[in-house]
């Protein structure tokens, strides 16, 4: 598809795509804005920049974690955005909802810790991935780095494994517990949205299970 193809069948998707990358941009060079939207737990927790919830999901911290994160997110909400999987208000629903709630638990845990800050989509895109796997449990996904096509389901499993594992041994500088309960907001989201995913997810596991005992 072209430009305007995309426009046209995700216009949601579009939209914080561009904003994000612009958004981010900015923020490289401009240390105001950095400092304005990043995360900070011990005033969110105090009630102050509230903001920052949202503003966050659109800067990152460097030019690798934006790309990795807006590559991540076009392979999948452009797709999941599409009125036969979710639609364009569900989406908006799904992304801006998810991203306050993948960051409200890393508030409550660092609300005593001044100097933690945390920022990027990550929270949104894990919600975004897991209610794509609700409605295509059997498609072939691939772990970083690792060159081979697992299922859906299995990549989600062993995500949330992984997300669970490093958040407890503080692995690197990142917000785990972000990209954990951002992909389980996508689930919830997405079956309170879309009722019928679940049922459908529980029968294309079943099928699949079924086929291997012929």
């Amino acid at each position: 598809m072209d430009l305007s193809q995309y426009i046209h069948a995700a216009p949601v998707a579009s939209v914080i795509f561009a904003i994000t990358i612009a958004y981010s941009l900015v923020a490289f060079y401009n240390d105001m804005v950095y400092e304005k939207s990043i995360l900070h737990p011990y005033s969110v927790y105090q009630g102050k920049s509230l903001y920052t919830l949202i503003t966050s999901g659109f800067i990152h911290a460097d030019l690798m974690h934006l790309f990795f994160n807006m590559f991540t997110f076009f392979f999948f909400a452009f797709t999941l955005e599409s009125p036969q999987l979710l639609g364009h208000w569900q989406f908006a629903l799904l992304y801006f909802l998810s991203m306050v709630l993948a960051d409200l638990p890393s508030v409550v845990k660092h609300k005593d810790n001044y100097n933690y800050r945390s920022l990027g989509a990550s929270g949104a895109i894990s919600a975004v991935i897991f209610s794509y796997i609700l409605f295509n449990p059997l498609d072939s996904m691939y772990l970083m780095f690792l060159p081979i096509p697992i299922p859906a389901i299995v990549f989600g499993i062993l995500y949330l494994i992984y997300c669970s594992y490093a958040s407890k041994k503080q692995w690197g500088n990142i917000n785990h517990d972000a990209h954990f309960f951002g992909a389980v907001a996508g689930l919830m989201i997405t079956i309170i949205l879309k009722p019928h995913v679940l049922s459908d997810f529980i029968h294309a596991i079943t099928l699949k299970l079924q086929s291997f005992g012929h």
